[in-house]
């Protein structure tokens, strides 16, 4: 019996194939049991035009067989099997596939898909075993054959003796090293869960020899093992049920059942989509928000299908990263695999499938809210931060299709609205979407830069997130409408008479206080928008007072800061002071201006840069 070399430099792809395509070994089973899932197809579609041909879906099965004895892994099908010529075409040859060149042929409508496409994904084993041995008789004929290798040095095929039509594929298990554990693979409970995981929607029964307990016959307490065939695959996928044959608790349970939550889902999205791409897709909004999702670990994307076999748990590409949070699944038959099922090319079905996706997501939200917006508000409140995030990253691209499933608290309404809200209910004479930026609601309630606002009704926007003035900066604008922040040094709020004020003494004033305070601010001047407190800090410039809190939390502190600008209420006592310090004690007034300054500075959050140095001063002006 000769050995037959490799063809097509098969040699050295073998070599790649063990080494390095795959990165998990366990996909190897995946493998095995969709080829022998696309052997028992094979007859099938046989069946289709051959009237001799009686295919009987309850008779074909895959069958799983243990041997710790021997350390063997055997994979069994009813499926069509190969003559001598096809074991050479289609082992030989690495890269040539029957599946691929029947996959050409026939017609999807007739509810069956062939999972292979390459013929490459057979030589996963060789990840796994020192020998793979392949005994196989093909539909309409006597003979069967055996096909043998030790991997890259070559193969053997010879006449074998085999009862029934199909395949067997025997793997011959490495023995364990220092870094590899291979008894795994004997473990029927691990074999059971990798079938779970990968295998679990294949449309025909496998089956595997499971060992159970009982209880011994006339006896209460004392068990005895004993070994039966068990069904380990569900075959038919929930996604590819009729919707209106589930119920809610179908939906959970396959939440539950795929780890996707402790919790319960807000909402669960089934799609079946047909057209230029097919696919079927269950998706779902988390009730809590995973522990783990603003760190580094937290890793997005749906787990994806291709003809009920499991080929990525997590595809990023489904999701944008402003829906992150959705959990869920994607199958679809029009997916383009490259050699591997696990490395999946960019290609336009898979685009399609995501813009799909992304827009159903974006629609569910938007009905949510229309809806039910107590319920809209819950996941709002767990994941609002995210779309936010989606407003502001790169570069505003998304701002659009975001910025009507965005809420902030209003002053007006105590409670969270869209921006449609608000300005379908802005004055007559309100040029702005007015915002507060803030630790929390409370803090900005007492902010002194609101007095005038309130005083005039207008409504202000509570921003109490740190993404929210920068989500809010790149959105510009909303039906027209620009975004002013109630700490803008200019409101663009009718100004105030100056009547019986000395202008030129008030300009000789905030010249002197701009002096004592040098670079710490821009300018000083007198406020149009405080009515009852003394002093308050505006911002001049793109960076905002609550930008640079942030901002100077982050990690590499920039430094960036703030172009801040003193405002003192010419209509408060306190200003009379400041005129009187001015023509009758200047080292006085530099008092006051420092300790007013410190003041507008507490009132903002931001630190003292001298807490000493203040204290002393409050002591100073006690005296």
């Amino acid at each position: 019996m000769a050995r037959r070399e490799f063809k097509a430099e098969s040699k050295r792809l073998l070599e790649l194939m063990i080494n390095s395509v795959y990165t998990h070994k366990e996909i190897f089973l995946r493998e095995l049991i969709s080829n022998a899932s696309d052997a028992i197809d094979k007859i099938y579609y046989q069946a289709l035009t051959d009237p001799d041909i009686n295919f009987e879906q309850d008779k074909y099965q895959i069958k799983i067989i243990l041997n710790k004895e021997q350390r063997t892994l055997t994979v069994s099908d009813t499926g069509i099997g190969m003559t001598e010529e096809e074991l050479d075409n289609n082992l030989g040859v690495i890269a040539q596939s029957g599946s691929w060149d029947l996959k050409q042929s026939i017609d999807k409508k007739e509810g069956h898909e062939i999972i292979g496409q390459f013929g490459v994904g057979f030589y996963s084993a060789f990840m796994v075993a020192d020998t793979v041995t392949v005994i196989t008789r093909a539909l309409g004929s006597e003979q069967a054959y055996k096909w043998e290798s030790q991997g890259a040095d070559g193969y053997t095929i010879e006449p074998w003796e085999k009862d029934t039509v199909g395949t067997d594929v025997i793997l011959k298990l490495r023995e364990n090293t220092e870094d590899e554990n291979y008894d795994e693979f004997l473990d029927q409970y691990r074999i059971k869960a990798l079938i779970k995981k990968y295998s679990d929607f294949i449309r025909y029964p496998i089956k595997m020899d499971l060992t159970k307990q009982r209880l011994k016959e006339g006896s209460k307490d004392e068990y005895e093992e004993y070994t039966e065939e068990d069904i380990i695959n569900s075959m038919v996928p929930l996604w590819k049920k009729n919707k209106n044959e589930l119920t809610p608790a179908d939906y959970e349970n396959f939440y539950r059942e795929n780890r996707y939550g402790f919790d319960k889902p807000l909402k669960y999205i089934h799609i079946h989509a047909e057209g230029l791409t097919s696919y079927n897709a269950l998706l779902f909004i988390p009730e809590q928000m995973p522990y783990d999702f603003y760190t580094k670990e937290y890793e997005k994307g749906l787990a994806l299908y291709a003809s009920g076999v499991l080929i990525m748990e997590k595809c990023s590409d489904l999701l944008p990263d402003y829906f992150s949070f959705v959990k869920g699944m994607v199958d679809s038959e029009d997916l383009s695999l490259n050699i591997s099922r696990e490395m999946l090319q960019h290609d336009r079905q898979l685009k399609l499938i995501a813009q799909n996706i992304k827009n159903k997501i974006k629609n569910e939200l938007e009905n949510l809210l229309k809806n039910d917006r107590e319920t809209y508000e819950k996941f709002f409140q767990t994941f609002g931060r995210q779309l936010k995030f989606g407003v502001y990253s790169e570069f505003g691209i998304h701002k659009d299709e975001l910025q009507d499933l965005l809420l902030f608290y209003s002053s007006h309404e105590k409670k969270l609205v869209t921006l449609a809200e608000y300005v379908g209910r802005m004055q007559a004479d309100q040029k702005y979407i007015y915002y507060a930026a803030g630790d929390s609601v409370d803090r900005i309630e007492k902010m002194p830069q609101t007095e005038l606002l309130r005083d005039k009704g207008y409504e202000i926007l509570y921003f109490t997130e740190d993404i929210d003035e920068f989500a809010i900066k790149m959105l510009l604008s909303y039906q027209e409408k620009e975004f002013k922040s109630i700490s803008s040094a200019d409101l663009d709020l009718t100004e105030e008479t100056a009547e019986n004020r000395d202008q030129a003494a008030e300009e000789k004033l905030f010249a002197f206080m701009k002096d004592v305070l040098g670079d710490k601010v821009s300018a000083v001047r007198a406020s149009k928008r405080l009515k009852n407190h003394p002093v308050c800090l505006a911002n001049a410039g793109e960076v905002s007072i609550e930008m640079e809190k942030i901002l100077s939390a982050m990690p590499h502190n920039q430094q960036i800061k703030a172009e801040k600008v003193l405002e003192i209420n010419p209509n408060h006592e306190v200003f009379q002071s400041l005129l009187t310090a001015y023509e009758d004690d200047q080292e006085k007034l530099k008092l006051f201006t420092k300790l007013l300054f410190n003041q507008a500075l507490l009132i903002e959050g931001l630190p003292l840069e001298d807490p000493v140095e203040f204290t002393n001063n409050v002591c100073s002006l006690m005296k």
